[in-house]
């Protein structure tokens, strides 16, 4: 029986971006089934004790610029920080992959992956809708079914009751993994899932 890893993530996380396709590739050579979960940060900061970036300190927030170039350096992976559109919601693209979704876990990963990577190192726009279109397109889905999908009334009950999952789940910062109980916060710590889909 394969191992089953849940991923808590938002797009709008680069530390998501930076490990999203390491982990798809991991779980694809440990024949892991990856369980993908959205989550709105912004609810979960505030039960959890964190900080949304805006209102942390100054030595916090010009340390993770250190660490991001750090990991952007040291995985050969282009990154903008900020982005040119840091100030646009992620919510849209969430749900847009949430409709994805609806299709198995496999389309609504390389969806993911496209919107992260229009976010962070193409300087899209993940909350216009052509923008989205043209990823999904890209992505081989069909992005007229995704629109009215992503609209739907159940899709963003879901991405709330994901939501809620992971806050009942103890998650407190993405992206979050967590396999046969254990959990795993950060990519920065995708070495130690890999011991664990190894043994």
């Amino acid at each position: 029986m394969s191992k089953v890893i849940t991923y808590y993530f938002t797009p709008v996380s680069p530390w998501s971006y930076l490990g999203h396709d390491r982990l798809v590739a991991m779980a694809a050579k440990h024949d892991a089934t990856l369980e993908p979960r959205l989550i709105d940060l912004g609810k979960v900061f505030p039960v959890s004790g964190g900080l949304p970036l805006p209102k942390r300190s100054p030595q916090r927030q010009a340390y993770r610029l250190v660490e991001l170039a750090r990991w952007r350096d040291a995985l050969g992976m282009p990154i903008n920080v900020p982005p040119k559109f840091a100030a646009s919601s992620g919510d849209l693209a969430t749900h847009w992959i949430l409709a994805a979704l609806e299709g198995g876990a496999a389309p609504a990963l390389t969806l993911a992956g496209a919107v992260m990577r229009s976010r962070w190192a193409e300087e899209g726009d993940i909350a216009d809708e052509a923008t989205l279109a043209a990823l999904a397109r890209a992505s081989g889905l069909d992005p007229q079914r995704l629109a009215a999908r992503a609209a739907a009334p159940d899709v963003a009950a879901r991405y709330e009751q994901q939501t809620q999952q992971a806050i009942d789940a103890g998650v407190f910062g993405a992206p979050w993994y967590v396999c046969e109980g254990e959990p795993f916060w950060g990519q920065d710590r995708l070495d130690f899932l890999a011991r664990k889909l190894a043994k």
